[in-house]
């Protein structure tokens, strides 16, 4: 049997429309309008204030704010810059774009909103200050305010984590942690963030105004410091892999693999690779050692088909190589390993962010 070897992908040029997708990348943008709303509003109101308390715990808050709206601004780029075309320069398209500006917004939690808030904090402890009551009122009204309005912002964010939970039959807090959209996974972070943080606030101005001493609102300035720290560490980890490239979620792995595996045509797939371009493509890469007895035209046929397939039933799959190599023993051996591990991966529910990922694109 002659062999042959097939590197073009399966791709149109075009970007990759999905319908629901679209619709999603929609909701995900009115999602971030809001709570880019919420935290301008916030954010004025808590530096006035807290200029007016000379709070440091509510300053701290202001910087968070303002750090939560640029980052804002950040995915609303991301959004629209990720579902450009594909050209000479970035034949896969760009949708690597929404974790590169998802990482910019949590270097910006980090600078703007952990270390300012440290810094602060600091200042509070060297300081003797003291305001009066009047002070301490209008700080812990600006606060309230603020929560309600952060917690809208939250529950907008939840309603549409709960749409998807609904149409992908998963829980919640499973949708929560499969949050295959950086923009939306990062808006639900400064926003439970934010909650919590101004409660901290609250907490620690009000314990300043009940003993008169400063370092309660210090304390509560430095522990919310910490807590961006930890957020803009999490969130920055996440799309440090996205950027340098993950594969597929195991699920998907797993049936791409069973897929190939029950082809007539295929004896062995020898490797099976993939790496997330984006929201909604996927680029698969496959060796495959094909049944005796094809001849070159068949083959060419069987490839041609297999990668139709494929895009086919898993849409987000848009970039398919199939490679057609013979498999050695040690070729056989890896393969039946890989298989096995995969299959404790998906049964041990080890799935990585963004399981069920062929679901949500179809």
């Amino acid at each position: 049997m002659s062999r042959h070897a097939d590197a073009a992908p399966h791709s149109t040029g075009t970007p990759d429309r999905h319908p629901g997708k679209d619709t999603e990348d929609a909701r995900t943008a009115v999602t971030v309008f809001v709570a880019l709303g919420a935290n301008l509003v916030i954010a004025l109101a808590k530096l006035a204030g807290g200029l007016f308390a000379g709070s440091p715990a509510l300053l701290s808050e202001a910087a968070h704010s303002v750090a939560d709206s640029l980052n804002e601004l950040f995915l609303l780029a991301s959004l629209k810059r990720s579902n450009r075309a594909p050209d000479s320069r970035h034949p896969f398209g760009y949708g690597k774009e929404r974790y590169f500006w998802s990482l910019l917004a949590a270097v910006g939690i980090f600078v703007m909103g952990g270390c300012f808030s440290f810094f602060q904090g600091i200042e509070a402890l060297r300081s003797d200050h003291s305001e009066t009551r009047t002070g301490y009122l209008v700080g812990l009204a600006v606060l309230a305010v603020a929560l309600v309005a952060e917690c809208s912002s939250l529950i907008r964010a939840l309603v549409q984590v709960r749409g998807q939970a609904r149409g992908s039959g998963r829980s919640m807090r499973e949708a929560v942690r499969a949050a295959d959209d950086p923009a939306l996974r990062t808006v639900l972070a400064e926003d439970s963030t934010a909650c919590f943080g101004v409660l901290v606030a609250m907490a620690g101005m009000g314990l300043h105004m009940i003993t008169g001493e400063v370092r309660w609102e210090a304390w509560a300035s430095m522990i919310i410091g910490a807590l961006l720290v930890f957020v803009a560490y999490q969130l920055a980890k996440e799309s440090r892999g996205q950027i340098i490239g993950e594969a597929a979620d195991p699920a998907l792995r797993r049936a791409l693999r069973r897929f190939l595996e029950e082809q007539p045509e295929i004896d062995t797939v020898t490797t099976l690779l993939t790496m997330r371009l984006g929201t909604r493509s996927t680029l698969v890469a496959a060796r495959t050692d094909l049944v005796g007895g094809l001849d070159s035209e068949e083959v060419e046929e069987v490839l041609v088909r297999l990668k139709s397939a494929i895009r086919a039933q898993w849409p987000i799959a848009d970039q398919v190589f199939l490679d057609v190599t013979d498999a050695s023993p040690n070729d056989r051996e890896r393969a039946r390993r890989e298989r096995r591990q995969l299959d404790e991966t998906v049964a041990a529910g080890r799935e990585e962010p963004g399981t069920r990922q062929q679901e949500d694109a179809e």
